[in-house]
């Protein structure tokens, strides 16, 4: 990760240096910016924060420094944001946790993700991949289906966490399927997938790139990608959607700022994170972690937060699900 940074940084260097000189006294922004990651350090929330950060620190001519801010599946660093000064200095990558699955679980949720954030843009997605025990008689989503119909109740399937993107994934299968796979959360994705490999679990959904060494190992099997398009990393596996199923579980990232930060300061931020995105360093790193980058306007991420709510509400209710995510 640390040579990755390098190169990153040397990438970027000579147009931080020409931004910074070109910002006059007074302008937005004149100080160094938070960017808040609700996760612990080493994630895939962290890790994308890190790499946007050091591109937009490229491109402001200002230092973005990344801040974890980890607990309540996000919701401790979604609410810090929330509360912050409306000024442009402090950011949250937000991503569907905190900002689309937690307010639908927890009743108790310190924030509106609706009245209380500006959103910036959307800068990332990550369609997950769904895995099966290779003892799992199926091959396809239909087979998983058609399986799962033929023993209620009896299968299931991990996640790192009740209430996180990959426990959600699951419960999106067994909607939109009309089928009952049991979850069995751990805590986090690698002890997740460990156990599948050793046989505790029959399936999960997991991100691309974590999971791509177990596929090729062959001590997992991957089936299909659960975005709305095949992944470049496993072009050969078909979408979940191309089974025939209504279904896109797409893990997504984007900035959001607190609620009455001044029009001028989202439209230059928009305007510098896409900029960001389209450096081609930028969008190696993203490549290789197996995301798309984005780069949405402001309206179009606060549809898709819109959007995100009203899908996990129905999801959330049809699978019983309440209280603090974990």
């Amino acid at each position: 990760m640390r040579t990755i940074t390098v190169l990153v940084l040397l990438a970027l260097c000579a147009a931080q240096f020409q931004h910074a000189a070109a910002q006059s006294p007074g302008a937005y922004p004149s100080r160094p910016i938070r960017m808040i990651a609700p996760s612990s350090p080493g994630g895939p929330v962290d890790v994308l924060a890190r790499i946007l950060a050091l591109g937009m620190t490229g491109t402001l001519g200002q230092q973005i420094v990344v801040e974890n801010r980890a607990g309540a599946a996000g919701q401790i660093g979604a609410e810090l944001v929330a509360k912050s000064a409306p000024d442009g200095y402090t950011l949250l990558l937000g991503f569907s946790g905190p900002l689309a699955i937690s307010p639908n679980m927890n009743e108790k949720t310190p924030y509106d993700s609706l009245r209380d954030f500006a959103p910036v843009s959307q800068v990332a997605a990550a369609p997950y991949v769904l895995l099966v025990h290779p003892t799992v008689p199926a091959k396809s989503v239909k087979e998983l289906v058609a399986l799962a119909r033929s023993r209620p109740g009896k299968m299931n399937f991990a996640s790192g966490g009740n209430g996180t993107g990959l426990h959600m994934a699951g419960e999106l299968l067994n909607f939109t399927a009309g089928i009952k796979i049991v979850h069995v959360p751990y805590k986090g994705a690698g002890p997740g997938i460990a156990a599948m490999m050793g046989g505790e679990v029959d399936m999960m959904f997991n991100g691309v790139a974590a999971a791509l060494p177990h596929i090729k190992s062959g001590k997992v099997r991957a089936i299909a990608v659960g975005g709305d398009k095949r992944s470049p990393l496993v072009p050969e596996l078909p979408t979940v959607a191309e089974s025939g199923l209504k279904f896109n579980t797409t893990g997504w990232y984007g900035i959001v700022a607190p609620r009455g930060t001044p029009q001028p300061v989202v439209v230059r931020l928009h305007a510098e994170t896409v900029k960001a995105l389209n450096l081609p360093a930028i969008k190696d790193q993203f490549v290789r972690l197996g995301v798309d980058s984005v780069g949405s306007t402001p309206d179009q991420f606060a549809t898709l937060i819109r959007e995100e709510l009203a899908t996990w509400a129905k999801v959330i209710k049809a699978a019983g699900l309440k209280g603090m995510p974990m």
